[in-house]
């Protein structure tokens, strides 16, 4: 029996140690990912000194039962343990419990090589590497993070295949080569944004910066201290049983008001909001994506108090300008980019000059419009679907995918981001984490029971050029 995580993120890493063991007959674990950012993930092997974490240290453990083993890892006191601390760091602990598993386990392998294609062979798969080998494996989980960014909508061509225009900030070091007096317009104010922000000014960048996006809102800040629990309010816990947002809404700002700190209130609702995304009719979902998501992420996703010192000094001296607007058109000119963009409530649209336009609206989990090979070929497969607001692709209760009929692929899993239209908070530390020891056990349950004939056949065809 072979299960092939695909994916060496967050997400995969740590699924492949909580399945990683060392009694005789356990199933093979098979860790497929891409080299320089394995078991590390985008979010944590592409980030630079000043990125910090946007959880406390003491609450980032990768195993649910141990939510305290970061903190454990670097020897933290107390005080630490409240610290946001930087990202590379995080990485680093997360290579090395890989490692530690890989070394410790006897039924590990590590496939440092990308995933382009993944085909249904009897009752199992074959999964295709980047350099022409494939392997067979009985179940695969797709654990493949967020998606390669898109071009932002509006973008001209010539712009586009300029240096001019910065679709991935930490790729091949883009933020490098801007001149420190270069004028720059940021397309998005969320998490994405603060990170380029912070990178610019710790560069020593003195040109002007514009960030906007529709509504012009910024992340709000953890406090410097924790703050105390709260127990919901009667109003609210009704509300998150009666599958309406207008209710919901109201319940959550009338506690807002009498609570002693409003990230309280976010922060309690957060062990009910998979469930309550869950109960929700498609209709009321869409209501949420229109006109609540952008006031509750900013809420939810908050950064570190330093960040948004960063933040706050650039905005005081004028070198930072956040604006509620639309990017309308963009396109390459002899000295730079030229923007068309019309603020919100405006009729008017507005012209101006830049020096650079970075694209920073977050997370990209459209599977039908992305440029990502692997999902591109299991959506023309029609092995995957994506859920009705193009937040993922759709999979049951048990996290498998659901194909182009709606029916369940029998051994094909899905768990991160591209779990976002099933689950809504699943890409955080704490909601992924548990997610995959959910299916960690899952996963144990359903190959209890060896897979026979054709399985079996397809569990000794593997090629040397996987690495195995």
């Amino acid at each position: 029996m072979r299960i092939t995580i695909v994916g060496a993120g967050f997400s995969g890493s740590v699924l492949a140690t909580q399945l990683a063991a060392t009694e005789e007959g356990a199933p093979e674990i098979c860790l497929v990912g891409v080299g320089d950012t394995f078991a590390r993930g985008v979010a944590y092997g592409q980030a630079r000194p000043e990125h910090l974490l946007n959880v406390r240290a003491g609450q980032l453990g990768a195993r649910p039962d141990a939510p305290d083993d970061f903190a454990t890892w670097l020897s933290l006191g107390p005080r630490g343990r409240d610290e946001f601390l930087p990202r590379v760091a995080y990485g680093d602990y997360l290579a090395e419990r890989l490692r530690e598993a890989h070394e410790a386990a006897g039924n590990l392998s590590l496939v440092r090589q990308e995933a382009i294609a993944i085909s249904r062979v009897g009752e199992g798969y074959r999964v295709h590497l980047d350099d022409g080998g494939y392997f067979a494996s009985d179940r695969v989980v797709l654990a493949l993070g967020a998606l390669p960014p898109q071009r932002l909508a509006g973008i001209g061509p010539r712009l586009a295949q300029s240096q001019r225009y910065i679709g991935w900030p930490w790729q091949d070091d883009a933020l490098e080569r801007i001149e420190a007096d270069a004028r720059v317009l940021i397309v998005g104010t969320g998490l994405t944004m603060a990170d380029v922000v912070s990178t610019l000014v710790a560069r020593g960048h003195r040109g002007r910066l514009t960030a906007i996006s529709r509504h012009g809102l910024l992340p709000r800040p953890h406090a410097a201290v924790p703050g105390p629990t709260i127990e919901l309010a009667p109003s609210v816990r009704q509300a998150l049983g009666g599958r309406d947002i207008r209710r919901l809404v109201a319940a959550v700002r009338s506690l807002v008001h009498v609570a002693p700190d409003w990230r309280s209130v976010v922060d309690g609702l957060r062990p009910h909001t998979q469930a309550f995304w869950r109960s929700l009719p498609e209709a009321q979902r869409a209501r949420f994506l229109r006109h609540v998501r952008s006031h509750w992420e900013v809420a939810r996703h908050r950064i570190a108090p330093r960040v948004a010192e960063v933040l706050d000094t650039a905005q005081a001296s004028g070198q930072l300008q956040v604006r509620a607007a639309r990017l309308l058109r963009a396109g390459l000119r002899a000295q730079g980019a030229e923007v068309l963009s019309r603020g919100r409530g405006r009729q008017q649209a507005d012209v101006a000059q830049y020096d650079y336009v970075i694209r920073a609206t977050g997370l990209d989990t459209d599977i039908v419009r992305t440029t990502h090979p692997l999902v591109s070929h299991l959506v023309d497969a029609g092995l995957i679907v994506p859920d009705r607001h193009g937040l993922g692709m759709e999979v049951g209760d048990d996290l498998q995918v659901r194909d182009r009929h709606g029916a369940p692929v029998p051994g094909l899993y899905c768990l991160g981001p591209l779990l976002r239209g099933h689950a809504w908070e699943i890409t955080a530390v704490p909601e992924l984490r548990t997610a995959a020891a959910g299916l960690a056990t899952t996963l144990r349950a359903r190959t209890s029971t060896t897979v026979r004939g054709n399985g079996e056949g397809l569990a000794r065809e593997l090629l040397l050029s996987a690495g195995l």
